[in-house]
């Protein structure tokens, strides 16, 4: 398993473990997600592993997407003169639809700020475990931009939909204690215990029949992914039309210098 680049994977009796290895804020990319998704696959193929931790080194857990990657600044140039030239945003949403069709549950260990996307990774997890210091938001708003990563599918089912309208349309960060209070998180636990609870879960969990695991969360999260599909070709088709617009580049300039944006509605 020492393919992989930004990720560790290790395997623990019955548990598999994934962790994120850009530190401090763990910044995704199409390059994360396609491995996170390998890893899982690879898992998947594993019988001895029943279930999986997705947890992050550094500060963050996952802070979403570096804005100002020099590489996504050249991408969203091409894109204001060539729509079609988007590909690997549309790319990164076929790797995240691969991370909802794996087999096998998966527990999150939110030790930080799960931001954005980083908020729909560890959405896309069966369970949560957090902590009083962690953050989660849907920031997009605030950036002049559209919910992405298949988060308007998949959050309203887990806190409700208001509660969902309420992240998305402040797009305030909410506390691990907020979080675990809506549903959004199933443990909470001091910080440096968050990794642990999560592989006690895990462990837990992989104590049942692995033909019955995998039965049961077939049937339970039933037609997600086609769901998260038909949810992130959607929200592609916002996020190209507000990418070019000024209010997202005032937003994404005022989110790096820590100010309040000053959007003008074009």
């Amino acid at each position: 398993m020492s393919k992989y680049t930004d990720i560790g994977v290790e395997k623990h009796e019955h548990v598999g473990l994934i962790e994120i290895r850009r530190p401090p804020l763990n910044f995704f990319d199409v390059a994360l997600i396609n491995q996170i998704a390998d890893a899982l696959e690879e898992f998947d193929r594993d019988i001895e592993i029943r279930s999986s931790v997705l947890a992050a080194q550094g500060k963050a857990f996952c802070a979403g997407a570096n804005f100002n990657d020099p590489a996504r600044k050249e991408q969203e140039q091409r894109a204001k003169t060539d729509p079609a030239s988007n590909l690997p945003i549309n790319h990164l949403y076929v790797q995240a639809v691969r991370i909802f069709r794996n087999k096998k549950p998966i527990v999150a260990a939110v030790h930080g700020a799960a931001i954005g996307g980083g908020l729909g990774l560890a959405v896309s997890a069966d369970f949560r475990v957090t902590c009083p210091e962690a953050r989660f938001a849907a920031n997009f708003t605030k950036l002049g931009f559209h919910p992405g990563f298949g988060l308007t599918a998949t959050l309203p089912e887990l806190i409700g939909k208001n509660n969902a309208e309420l992240m998305f349309y402040t797009s305030r960060r909410v506390t691990g204690e907020e979080a675990y209070r809506w549903g959004l998180a199933n443990e909470l636990v001091p910080q440096d215990q968050v990794r642990a609870a999560a592989m006690k879960l895990a462990s837990e969990i992989a104590e049942c029949s692995p033909l019955g695991l995998v039965s049961t969360r077939a049937t339970m999260r039933g037609n997600l992914a086609d769901r998260v599909l038909a949810a992130t070709n959607h929200e592609l088709i916002e996020q190209n039309r507000l990418r070019v617009t000024e209010d997202f580049k005032e937003g994404v300039k005022a989110t790096a210098e820590r100010r309040v944006a000053n959007f003008v509605g074009r």
